[in-house]
């Protein structure tokens, strides 16, 4: 195979698509649906999950100690997994499969395995051994940071794993394989449900309700037990791709000499997007420690501390206790339709870039584009608008029970208005950058990261000192992805030529007219007599229902009102899995 890949020239098509590329946009939009399905039933296991979670931990020390930790591995995850070798590899082993023979084929990829999980495995011990050494040299560590790095010890491993999985899945994605690969996180949220559960009861949680002391030592056991099974459900992971993977003609294998000229390739065109990854995670990651470091937290001696002194000046806290638990909450919700439609969409619809940019077919190349942004813009908007409207009763009747309290409702209610209002960036986004790494270019994602990060922390580290205090974190993260959406999307333009951008904005103005027409027609409803006044959780079940389908229905009815041709596409056949 050769280490260089052709140069991609994509110039302006002088006629629109023709006809016969519909099969090919209908075929990634049926992948979709089918990922959309089971992505669909795994955020129902997930939502339970984080019921469960709030259930039993609520939003205090435990909660926030096991959210941390646990995001560490997910945040490998998305950089090894889903992320620098998994967007190099694709376009890669898409190239091979088209022009060499199956076994050239599959030593490419299991080669490829074998460098991904050298490189964990080693990043797995470097990391244990740093955790032993912060646990071991420092002292007078507060209680939840010392709980974190406990915990996050235990799941490290979790990365091999999970980063496995991942990579796995890509693998199959280009056999036009999704079904697999988007049923796997079920299996981490079934058994993060039953050891929830299973524990609380054999642990008497509950019982401990009235003593902090005894309740944070059961919680902090039941801490202990999910972060070992978390590692039990990364194996089961794993092998459930087995069946799948033999039938697309892959085997696992060890492959000594891996060190090939595709293998080198495919690290060449990853380290931008590591790099940009990484960034993107470090961000992440740097929220996740702004909310440890700046909310807060009891001290040894059990008392909530309010100041902190730094450079000789004392100075408040600016997030509440447990904010680190309600960010999560708010995130989890937010990501739920963008995980169920719009990364499924942009997984479907990346082989099919990578195909097209290899063939140099131009125009099926921007027909699978547009047609990828128009979809994701169709849902991203109203799922902004949506998860506004609905964010009481949904917060009330999926989390408000158990350790949870009143006070926590509204705070995660104003964090999600601004996570909601950038879903329509997030699922954009997840198109473009698979557009770019279809082009083999990695340097630009690599560059917007960098200045969504700088943005980010421009805008949130002011604002967490005003009123908005913790939702702060919400609001940088609204409009940082906001900004790099536009500007990606208008430098993609730039890049292929005539996208056709003015198309592409008459239809969005359609679908915003359509969402306000939605906005509109819940806000009515709210004051009609058949609206639930009372906050318990049959009125929050029915004010959801209620919403919802007013919302939807509405939006729907609009839309096809208005000629909306994107609504034709939800109406094809899926393909099989």
């Amino acid at each position: 195979m050769s280490s260089q890949a052709p140069p991609l020239i994509l110039t302006p098509p002088t006629t629109d698509p023709k006809p016969a590329e519909q099969p090919h946009a209908r075929s990634f939009v049926s992948h979709a649906r089918l990922i959309s399905f089971l992505t669909l039933i795994s955020r129902f296991f997930g939502l339970a999950r984080e019921m469960a979670q709030a259930n039993y931990f609520g939003t205090g020390l435990v909660a926030g100690a096991f959210r941390v930790a646990f995001t560490i591995p997910n945040l490998f995850r998305k950089l090894f997994g889903e992320g620098a070798l998994s967007a190099a590899f694709i376009p890669l082993y898409v190239q091979s499969v088209k022009n060499e023979s199956p076994e050239q084929a599959s030593r490419f990829a299991a080669a490829s395995v074998t460098l991904l999980s050298l490189m964990l495995l080693a990043l797995t011990v470097l990391g244990e051994l740093i955790i032993a050494a912060l646990i071991y040299f420092s002292h007078d560590l507060r209680p939840d940071l010392l709980l974190t790095l406990k915990l996050t010890a235990i799941m490290l491993p979790y990365v091999l794993l999970i980063c496995g999985t991942a990579f796995l899945a890509a693998i199959l994605q280009v056999h036009k394989r999704f079904g697999p690969p988007a049923a796997t996180p079920i299996i981490l949220n079934a058994v993060h449900i039953a050891v929830m559960v299973l524990g609380g009861y054999l642990l008497h949680l509950k019982s401990a309700a009235h003593d902090p002391a005894l309740l944070i030592q059961k919680q902090t056991t039941l801490a202990y037990y999910l972060a070992f099974f978390v590692l039990i459900a990364g194996v089961l992971q794993v092998l459930s791709l087995k069946p799948a993977l033999t039938s697309a003609g892959f085997h696992l294998r060890f492959i000594r000499s891996f060190w090939t000229p595709g293998v080198k390739r495919m690290l060449v065109l990853s380290v931008p997007v590591a790099l940009g990854a990484g960034v993107l995670q470090l961000s992440v990651l740097m929220d996740k420690g702004i909310s440890a470091l700046l909310a807060q937290n009891p001290d040894r001696a059990g008392h909530l501390l309010t100041h902190f002194s730094l450079l000789g000046h004392t100075l408040r806290y600016p997030m509440e206790f447990g904010a680190i638990s309600r960010l999560d909450l708010a995130q989890f919700l937010y990501q739920f339709p963008l995980g169920v439609f719009a990364i499924a969409l942009a997984t479907a619809i990346f082989p099919s870039l990578s195909a097209d940019a290899l063939d140099h077919d131009r125009d099926r190349f921007r027909a699978a584009l547009r047609q990828g942004i128009e979809l994701s813009l169709w849902e991203g908007f109203a799922a902004s608008a949506g998860l506004i409207l609905v964010r009481y009763p949904a917060i009330r009747l999926i989390f408000r029970h158990g350790f949870l309290t009143d006070h926590d409702v509204p705070l995660i209610a104003r964090s999600l208005v601004f996570y909601a209002s950038a879903i329509w960036a997030f699922s954009l986004l997840q198109i473009i950058n698979r557009a770019y790494y279809s082009l083999h270019d990695t340097k630009t994602p690599f560059v917007m990261s960098v200045v969504n990060i700088v943005i980010n922390l421009v805008v949130e580290i002011p604002l967490l000192w005003t009123n908005l205090g913790e939702s702060a974190m919400a609001v940088g993260t609204c409009v940082s992805f906001a900004i790099q959406a536009v500007l990606m999307l208008y430098m993609l333009d730039r890049r292929i030529g005539s996208l056709g951008l003015q198309s592409i904005a008459l239809k969005a103005t359609k679908m915003i007219f359509a969402t306000a027409i939605m906005i509109l027609a819940c806000t009515a409803l709210t004051h009609l007599p058949i609206y639930p006044a009372d906050k318990g959780k049959l009125a929050s079940a029915i004010q959801l229902f209620l919403l919802i389908a007013t919302g939807g229905a509405t939006y729907f009815a609009a839309c096809a009102a208005m000629g909306m041709n994107v609504l034709d596409h939800l109406r094809f056949r899926p393909a099989r899995a």
